[in-house]
This record gives C-alpha cells, structure tokens and sequence, in this order.
C-alpha cells in the first residue's frame, strides 16, 4: 500500500477518500482551496494543505499546485475524486513521472477514452454495441448533412470532451443542424476548451444504465452489476439505482459482457463505469466511460457489500482483484443526490449558510456529506450537499426507507430537491419503474399543468 495519499478534491467525496484511508490504515493529506479552509474534510483530516485561491482553475484545476502539494507533503499517491482533474491524462502522467502514483487509469486510457469519439471507435472494435453516428469528428455543415442522411434524424451533436450534457444539442430535422452544430462547437470550446463534436443517433426515451466494473493490472476484469441513472435534468443524474428495475436477465447479462469486454480493449485499471442507453426493445449503445468513481457508487456498494474506494486504492497499489465473479448482490439500493439548487426556479444554484442540519438515519440508511451547522456553501463549485441512500431487501422496501430518511432530513438556509424527491417517489409510473431519461422533465411539466389548471 501507500507510504501517504494526496486527497486532491473537496466536498463529500474527500471525506469519502479520507475514510477509505483510514480504514486501511494509509495516511492521507487533504488538498483544499482558501474557500475550502473551514470545510468538515479539512477540518478532520489529519494533515491539510492549501493549494490556491478560491477559483477552480488556480486550485484543484491547478496541476502545479497539486503536484507540488503532493511533494511537499510527501504524499506516494494521489487520488483525485470525481470532477475537476479526475479524467485528466496530463496530470497521471506528471505523477508517473514524478514518481506518484495516480488512483485511476493510466494517462494513456484515460487519453483513449477522454475523446468520446475516439472511445467510440475502440468499442466498437472490440465488439460493444454503439449508437449509430459519426466515425470521425464533424467540422462543417455540409459534412454534418452528409453523415445525418445516413444515420437518420433525431441525432445528437456531441462534444467529443468532456460530459455533464456540454456541448450537446438535439436536432428533429435538417433545418436545424447548422447552428446546432455552431452551438454545441461553442459550448465544447467553452466548457473543455476542444471544440471537437460528432453526430449520433439520439434515442427517444431510452433508459440510462451504466455498469461498474473494476480491473487489475493482471488483466482481471469483474463487473459489479448495473445502476439505472434515467432520472436525470439535463442530462445530470439525480436518482440512480440498483440493481436496475424491469431489467431482463439476458440484457443485465449481455451489459455486463460488453462493459468487461471494453475494458479489456482497453487495457483497465482500477475502478470504472460503462455507460449505456437502451431502447424500449432491449438493445443497449455504448455511450461513454466514465474513468473514475461515480458520484453514484453507493448504490452498488450497499447491494455488493464491496467498498470501491478501498479497491481504487488497492488496485492503484497493484494488488490483484479478489472479488468473487459473478460478484453476489442482495437487495435494492437507490440514490438521491441533495443539491443547492431551487426546483421551483429552474432549479437555479443557490448558496448561503446551513442554519440547521438534521441527517436522517435508522435501517438501511447511508448519507454521504460534508455538512455540518454553520457551514456555508461557496458559490465557486458543484451544488452537490448530499448523497442519501436508502437500501433493502426490494426496491419497494426501499423506496418506503428512502422517503422516510427523506422526511427527516432538514436543511434549513437554502432549498433543496428534497421536496420534488418525495413527490417524484409517489408518482406510479416510478413506483412501477417505468421511466426514462426524460421522465423527470415530464413530470415536472405534468406538476406545471396542474397549477395552472382551473
């Protein structure tokens, strides 16, 4: 194992790490922006380290800072959460050659699979199903028209960087593709700083079911079951779960497959997710892989029994995989992410000071956070408060716990998705787990229609 770990990111996830570390005995030092100073990781931590000024960008975006931050602390390893520089190959290959090791794939997938296009290409070599589309990345208009009489409308013009829904835009017919094209170029430009984009065949109503998966560097390679993540805005889960509803035994296995499959092309290493929409007939389409943890990955370790973080570091160490394949699962597990954010205004973000907090608790019940009372939001980062996860021996069972926990749950100082979660866990179409990646979108135009009704 490691000598001392770099926690190299802020929020629920650093507390995440800086347990993992401590329950396997590794010493670990948090990395922190000035207006992370007061924050529940650093305040805990055994050992902190200011790495810059409040901006993303001259702090945990900043390579030179972390690097230094790791060396001068003399930190072995690095582990850099999810966000900012997690996906980033620049900085695993500043590590390996300053002699740290990155918790995470080496630079070179992370480079293989961090141009979505390209990582396309690679599936589809290796025999992943994937979404009809572009081979290569879109430039012009005229290219663009060609390659959308082939695969047919609707399609998606996709930055080839990047995710979280930048750089995309639908497109119903021809009329539109022009400044779809100008648009999503733009946003890519501005979001990742590559304004590289390629078209593909947009599924209406598809499922979003991803699948994790962990990898040695023995060439072992297990998948740990599959999360649905179709409840989303904007193509930003909120609710993920697993195992994933009203999903046939022939495709959760196929999905399975495919992920492992993947990642041996690629040649893997550490803990990661493929992610997939499928159809309403069952067929499932590489979309992407996300070479990191997942905000979600408390729903499969609550049904697996299998701490992911530890097995990062773990297998960052070079120890070898010794989960059981197929890895047994029980229950049922759902997630919902608490944010900062109005649903009543666009969900629009908002900051200011908790003045009460109350975290639910009782059977079944998980809550990943960094809160505490008196602690203030920043405006500089991702609105994400909390992660509350509820499990049981169904998915009914579940969803009870999981409103439940909600009702107790106060977050005074700013308002939260909490209410719309409760409402969302009533609705039948849910309960029934007949949904999809725009479920969430309807239902909240089906609330709208109501209050202006008569």
């Amino acid at each position: 194992m490691f000598r001392k770990v770099l926690i190299a990111n802020r929020g629920e996830i650093a507390l995440r790490v800086l347990r993992a570390c401590r329950e396997l005995g590794v010493p670990a030092v948090v990395a922190y922006s000035e207006a992370d100073r007061d924050s529940l990781p650093v305040r805990l931590a055994d050992e902190a380290i200011c790495i810059g000024p409040a901006p993303a960008e001259r702090s945990y975006n900043h390579i030179p800072a972390i690097i230094s931050a790791a060396v001068v602390t003399g930190c072995d390893a690095l582990h850099p959460g999810y966000g900012f520089l997690a996906e980033n190959p620049l900085l695993a290959e500043i590590c390996a050659e300053c002699g740290i090791t990155f918790i995470g794939p080496p630079a070179r997938v992370l480079s293989a699979l961090g141009d979505k296009a390209a990582a396309r290409r690679l599936m589809s070599q290796a025999g992943v199903p994937v979404m009809p589309g572009s081979e290569e990345p879109v430039r012009e208009v005229a290219e663009a028209r060609a390659i959308a009489k082939e695969i047919g409308y609707p399609l998606l013009v996709k930055a080839a960087a990047g995710g979280g829904g930048r750089g995309m835009r639908i497109v119903y017919r021809e009329a539109e593709l022009a400044q779809a094209l100008g648009l999503a170029q733009q946003e890519a430009h501005a979001a990742f700083g590559d304004a590289t984009v390629y078209l593909e065949r947009y599924l209406e109503r598809p499922r979003h079911v991803e699948v994790q998966i962990l990898a040695d560097r023995h060439g072992r390679v297990v998948a740990l079951g599959e999360r649905d993540c179709s409840i989303q805005r904007r193509y930003q889960k909120l609710i993920e779960e697993a195992p994933a509803p009203n999903l046939p035994a022939k495709v959760r296995e196929a999905l399975r497959k495919a992920a492992v499959r993947g990642a041996r092309a690629v040649g893997y290493v550490g803990a990661g997710t493929f992610e997939f929409l499928l159809d309403r007939d069952g067929r499932f389409y590489f979309t992407e892989v996300n070479a990191r943890i997942q905000v979600e990955h408390p729903v499969t370790e609550m049904v697996t029994g299998i701490d992911l973080v530890q097995w990062q570091l773990a297998l960052a160490a070079g120890e070898r995989l010794t989960v059981p394949d197929p890895v047994p699962t029980r229950g049922h597990a759902v997630e919902v992410r608490v944010t900062a954010e109005d649903p009543a205004n666009q969900f629009a973000p908002r900051v200011g000071q908790i003045s009460e907090l109350n975290l639910p608790g009782g059977p079944g019940i998980r809550v990943d956070t960094h809160l505490y009372p008196g602690y203030t939001v920043p405006p500089h980062y991702d609105s994400l408060l909390a992660k509350i996860v509820a499990w049981a021996l169904d998915r009914s069972q579940a969803l009870e716990r999981l409103d439940r926990a909600l009702r107790e749950t106060i977050i005074s100082g700013l308002p939260t998705p909490i209410p719309l979660y409760r409402r969302l866990l009533r609705d039948p179409d849910f309960r029934a787990g007949r949904h999809s990646t725009v479920f969430l979108q309807e239902f909240l135009d089906r609330e709208a229609n109501l209050a202006l009704s008569p």
